[in-house]
């Protein structure tokens, strides 16, 4: 196997870290530390808030710092004032915030845009999901949905790695928005669907990575995977987009 490719496929790897229980919390930051030096970066969000407080974010935020891309996966979705309340709350030391799309410009995410900026993040946006059911209200709004992303100009986008064709709708219509996919592993993506098959820039893996007991090698172990299937397109183009 091509060691370059390999190297470059490990770049495009971010971690979910989801505690399932208060117990997790300490072990998932530890392990922030690790795979944060190897991989993309890390991706944290409700599980985290949920288990440990705002206290585990910023923890979070901290230990990756300098290390790759932190993003905070809130999925927010409300009006432009009570997102921007939120960002301001949690969004500090992190590159990136997730929201929902479906919200729309106007008195939505044009305010939670500007309010990322000022904290020095990015804005994500929602226009599909990992699970089947995105398919019952997001995915027949895609168009809609990319509509906005278009108009809001959102430094990345999520559409599932369960659902490449879909990864490949979004590149086609947004050339330049970085993409990240969710949903490899567990819900049944193969690493390097998204990149491979839809022109993603990130796949997000959790659980397979997060679980084991040597998350590092876990973490190898994807990238292997994903540079086996296309070590081309891994060497002939770049993200480029790491955290400024």
């Amino acid at each position: 196997m091509e060691p370059l490719a390999v190297g470059e496929a490990v770049k495009r790897v971010i971690v979910a870290l989801d505690p399932a229980r208060r117990g997790d919390v300490d072990r998932l930051l530890d392990m922030a530390k690790q795979v944060c030096g190897v991989g993309a970066g890390i991706k944290v969000g409700l599980p985290m808030l949920a288990l440990g407080g705002s206290e585990a974010l910023a923890e979070a935020a901290r230990l990756c710092k300098g290390g790759g891309l932190r993003v905070l996966d809130l999925k927010l979705a409300d009006i432009g004032y009570i997102m921007r309340l939120a960002a301001e709350s949690l969004s500090r030391g992190f590159d990136a915030a997730i929201a929902h799309a479906f919200v729309g410009y106007e008195g939505g995410l044009v305010e939670l845009k500007k309010a990322l900026e000022d904290l020095g993040a990015r804005l994500v946006l929602v226009v599909s999901m990992s699970h089947p059911g995105s398919g019952e209200v997001l995915d027949p709004c895609l168009d809609k949905l990319l509509a906005v992303a278009r108009r809001v100009e959102p430094w990345g986008v999520v559409a599932p790695a369960t659902r490449p064709e879909v990864v490949a709708r979004v590149r086609e219509t947004l050339p330049t928005t970085v993409i990240m996919s969710p949903g490899v592993g567990a819900q049944g993506g193969r690493p390097g669907d998204a990149i491979c098959l839809g022109g993603a820039d990130y796949e997000i893996v959790g659980r397979m990575v997060a679980s084991s007991p040597d998350p590092v090698s876990a973490l190898r172990g994807v990238a292997e995977y994903i540079a086996a299937r296309c070590p081309e397109k891994l060497l002939h183009s770049s993200t480029g987009n790491g955290p400024s």
